[in-house]
């Protein structure tokens, strides 16, 4: 039997796990018991620094509510989702990357013709989004659902306004033909600050951090027998794309939005989406 010690305090937690837990579960604790004590031992945490640690993680729980997910926020702006995504969405070479779903996805987006406008709220810089949607060997892929969304002109998306904005504004689903085309409008989104009147704000606030994410559009896009891709295309030359907030942004996922000429749109935006198959 050993008692608990600042030496040995890791393993005397970690000794009380009883022999029926589950092998993932035994493994997932035991280094997070592990790692944390560390860090304790490293950081020769304070009493009131425990006390304020305590504070800040209750409060990012009365912060979160049905249309707020506080705690996310704090792993996004940790880094922690874009790692969890990097380590569960290894692919090929040639495969579109991935990066975070975010929060303001909405299940039910209204599947519309191709081509179709998006923007319901009559704001923003119309933007003619078109690609592909391909198979790792480039083949295009039939009947590919091309799920999208963005912010509105003014930076927010419908769900954080529901008051003023349309429901289901800057959202759609779009279902590829045999060419494997995709096209859509929308807007040329802009660059936006994550929710920063909570206690993730205050941290960004104190660690000289922004909360700005770099202008982008959301896309999911699904086809049978590949894996489902979540990524977004970010503007070229926003000025956020070196320190997104969240730490989403991958050079691969850059775009160029290049300025028309046209009685239907100002922008124009093009991306092909290279899809790997479930058992790759």
């Amino acid at each position: 039997m050993s008692y608990f010690t600042e030496e040995t305090s890791a393993d005397v937690v970690n000794n009380r796990i009883g022999p029926h837990t589950s092998p993932r579960l035994r493994r997932i604790m035991t280094s997070l018991v592990g790692h944390l004590h560390a860090f304790i031992r490293d950081v020769e945490l304070t009493e009131a620094e425990w006390e304020q640690a305590i504070e800040f993680l209750t409060q990012t729980g009365q912060t979160c509510s049905g249309s707020r997910q506080e705690f996310i926020l704090l792993s996004d702006t940790l880094g922690a989702s874009m790692l969890v995504d990097a380590i569960n969405h290894r692919a090929p070479n040639g495969a579109t990357e991935t990066t975070v779903f975010g929060p303001f996805h909405v299940d039910g987006a209204p599947e519309r013709a191709m081509g179709s406008n998006i923007s319901l709220d009559g704001k923003g810089e119309i933007c003619l989004y078109t690609g592909r949607v391909l198979d790792l060997h480039g083949k295009p892929l039939e009947n590919a659902v091309v799920d999208v969304w963005s912010d509105n002109e003014d930076g927010f998306y419908d769900v954080q306004q529901p008051d003023l904005q349309p429901a289901f504004n800057n959202r759609g689903r779009f279902r590829t033909g045999p060419d494997g085309t995709y096209a859509f409008r929308g807007i040329k989104p802009v660059s936006y600050p994550i929710p920063d009147d909570g206690p993730v704000g205050r941290m960004l606030a104190a660690l000289g951090r922004h909360p700005w994410r770099p202008a982008h559009m959301h896309f999911m896009v699904t086809a049978a027998g590949h894996c489902r891709l979540i990524t977004h295309i970010f503007v070229a030359g926003d000025r956020y794309l070196a320190s997104d907030a969240v730490f989403g942004v991958k050079e691969s996922l850059i775009v160029d939005y290049l300025k028309v000429d046209s009685d239907t749109e100002a922008w124009r935006a093009n991306y092909d989406f290279t899809l790997c198959r479930q058992a790759d």
